[in-house]
């Protein structure tokens, strides 16, 4: 048994049907999109079985683009939750066969609160067909499972045509990356735009110390901050200088070193600093990753520090660079 080749056959079957429906699209997808658009409320997706689990993806989606969404299960509708349901709103209902028990017992319901019904069905003579509004035509020539009984082909399109809308209204909408950002602020897209240094940076217990400090007061504050660097201050708390795991380690390589000599004498002067609280934290790690460095301290305008921003403090939150 070529299991290669039957899975490549559904691939094809799939995309067959993907590219018939494209073919015959016509108004009545304008006309849903007009429908979805002028909405003052929200567009209520529901259905039964695989329709009402794309269903619920389609209500995902439309929601976080733009689209103020939700799914209804046609059961809890029959049972209180077509209380959910007011004027303004649109419903967008799923079913290939148009006869689902469950969908069709809410229709006339639907119908008494004067809303526009989009019905995604295979067969337009169906109930849901003749009740619906607009009808889309999400007919199938055969599934690609090999019984034809299971759906398969008949979901993928389904879900499409779900996508094509949510698209199409994006586009219309003018719907753009901060949009979609704004709808996902715990995704990684959402952090790349939002998040800024002043959100992540450390501001407590900094291993500073001060430009008349030895190595020895370093080495103890240094393990202290487990930042693996400290940073050096003057007279005037202004920041000069870092000095870091790295410097220690070669000024032990120094004949004559001694733990009784100045830090500052082993350290980094005048060291890259930002004043830029507001920076975008993904800039952040940007700059970060170009200067090779871990740790980036955050200054004021005076130059006394502000707070620091390690490396990993980024990775742990889920930062990546632009």
């Amino acid at each position: 048994m070529d299991l290669i080749k039957i899975a490549q056959e559904t691939f094809h079957i799939e995309a067959d049907a993907l590219l018939t429906a494209a073919a015959r699209l016509d108004q009545n997808f304008l006309t849903a999109i007009d429908i979805i658009l002028n909405t003052k409320g929200k567009l209520i997706i529901t259905g039964v079985g695989k329709s009402g689990l794309v269903g619920a993806k389609m209500a995902a989606t439309f929601a976080s683009t733009g689209t103020s969404s939700f799914f209804l299960h046609p059961t809890e509708a029959l049972h209180g939750d077509l209380g959910m349901i007011s004027k303004g709103d649109t419903l967008l209902a799923i079913s290939s066969s148009g006869e689902s028990e469950e969908l069709t017992k809410i229709l006339p319901h639907i119908k008494r609160f004067d809303i526009p019904l989009i019905g995604l069905t295979s067969n337009k003579s169906s109930s849901l067909g003749k009740y619906a509004d607009v009808f889309l035509d999400i007919t199938v020539e055969k599934e690609a499972c090999p019984l034809g009984v299971a759906p398969t082909t008949s979901t993928t399109l389904t879900m499409a045509f779900g996508d094509a809308l949510a698209v199409a209204l994006m586009k219309h909408r003018g719907f753009k990356e901060q949009d979609f950002a704004s709808f996902h602020p715990g995704g990684s897209l959402g952090k790349k735009l939002f998040v800024k240094v002043k959100d992540l940076m450390r501001t407590d217990a900094l291993p500073i110390i001060d430009n008349q400090a030895t190595l020895k007061e370093a080495v103890v504050t240094m393990g202290e901050g487990k930042l693996g660097t400290v940073l050096i201050v003057n007279e005037e708390k202004k920041f000069i200088a870092l000095l870091s795991d790295g410097d220690l380690r070669r000024a032990l390589m120094d004949e004559g070193f001694s733990l009784e000599h100045l830090a500052i004498d082993y350290a980094t002067q005048h060291p890259k600093s930002y004043s830029n609280t507001e920076l975008l934290a993904s800039e952040a790690l940007e700059i970060i990753e170009n200067d090779r460095i871990q740790l980036l301290p955050l200054v004021s305008e005076e130059g006394t520090i502000l707070g620091v921003l390690h490396i990993h403090d980024l990775i742990n939150a889920g930062i990546k660079s632009k």
